[in-house]
């Protein structure tokens, strides 16, 4: 690049230096020894030198700011992709309202899956899939996709015919509490205060939210129910980000919903049944949950959990339920109560304390990294 360059800037140089090949093999600088032959090659050499200064110059300090970019790129995209996977996860708890009345929680979860399988596979025909070699990863990604793809979905459908859908999501958001001690105890992540507080408002404001919609539809049943989506939850984040997180995500996810579709598939004879009496805009409201809050927020998870501690990525999704009465007010036109609204906000507060700190310390490595040095 100096060499083109300076050759473009100085032809009469270049020239000059060319004849001289032969007779010098030296770089650009001059050497402090006398020149003997031909005065003139040594007077065109510091020509030619300080042209290229400047252009080195300027090399050198893109060259510095090019990984900047990229480093401040890698460091954002990461909460770009949890923050759109939080929105299209609330929109399926809108969605669900609606098709509840019409799909049983069996049936839902097949329609869903098999969506999302088919839009998946498709992608994969255009990428190489990155399948695991090790025969305990195949084994643990098996296990994965039937805990969270077949085994969460159908249990949480099945605690909201029995319970209060407000409660059944308050039980549920334990998840991210159970993640952040396991994955600050066992992954060493570590428990730092501020996450542990922000977990704490955001699920003060979920009960807020929970008392504002309770209809007083509550069961044992319901109750347990909840509490063991609420343990799949956990168990299939903690083993994602241990055992998973370096395999390629896409290919992860499409395994886990093939495997978590195949465990569905005893619920095809009342799937068949259903789609023939559900209306055609329920129906494709499943088939939606299976596209965007399924196919495309857990590829956006995957990939999101390969650079951020769990505790903190699940912690996440404390801000559903806040994004769930918005759209609720936005798409359904059901205006919240006040106490839902304030139960929103210090979900919103909690969220924030818990992950703007991590995004701060990121942002301040990327910074840190940018101006050190290189060698």
């Amino acid at each position: 690049m100096k060499d083109n360059s300076a050759s473009g800037d100085c032809p009469s140089t270049q020239s000059t230096v060319a004849s001289n090949a032969d007779s010098s093999s030296e770089s650009d600088f001059p050497r402090n020894s006398p020149s003997v032959a031909e005065p003139p090659v040594a007077t065109a050499t510091t020509s030619l030198t300080a042209a290229n200064v400047p252009t080195a110059t300027t090399a050198n300090a893109n060259a510095a700011t090019a990984p900047t970019g990229s480093a401040s790129s890698s460091r954002v995209m990461p909460w770009i992709a949890a923050l759109l996977t939080m929105v299209f996860w609330a929109s399926s708890f809108v969605v669900i309202r609606d098709a509840g009345d019409h799909y049983s929680p069996g049936p839902m979860s097949l329609l869903r899956m098999g969506a999302a399988v088919i839009v998946l596979s498709a992608w994969m025909l255009f990428r190489k899939p990155r399948f695991p070699t090790s025969k305990m990863s195949w084994l643990i990604m098996l296990i994965w996709g039937v805990a969270w793809f077949a085994g969460y979905t159908v249990i949480l459908n099945a605690a909201e015919r029995s319970i209060d859908a407000g409660t059944a999501a308050m039980i549920v958001n334990i998840a991210p509490l159970i993640v952040a001690i396991f994955a600050g105890l066992i992954l060493g992540e570590g428990l730092p205060w501020k996450l542990v507080i922000g977990i704490a408002v955001s699920l003060a404001g979920i009960v807020l939210i929970t008392i504002a919609s309770f209809s007083g539809v509550v069961t044992i049943g319901g109750l347990l129910l909840s509490l063991a989506a609420a343990l799949l939850y956990a168990a299939s984040v903690l083993l994602q980000k241990h055992f998973l997180s370096r395999d390629d995500s896409v290919t992860v996810t499409w395994t886990g919903i093939v495997a978590g579709t195949i465990a569905c598939l005893v619920f095809t004879p009342d799937l068949i049944t259903e789609v023939a009496d559900a209306p055609m805009n329920i129906t494709l409201q499943v088939i939606y949950l299976g596209v965007v809050p399924t196919a495309l927020a857990f590829n956006l998870w995957g990939y999101a959990i390969r650079f951020l501690p769990a505790g903190v990525l699940s912690s996440s999704s404390l801000l559903v339920p806040a994004i769930v009465v918005l759209l609720a007010w936005l798409v359904l036109g059901e205006v919240p109560p006040l106490l839902a609204a304030l139960g929103g906000t210090l979900c919103l507060l909690g969220a924030a304390f818990t992950i703007v700190p991590q995004m701060l310390r990121s942002s301040s490595k990327s910074a840190s990294s940018a101006n050190s040095p290189s060698k």
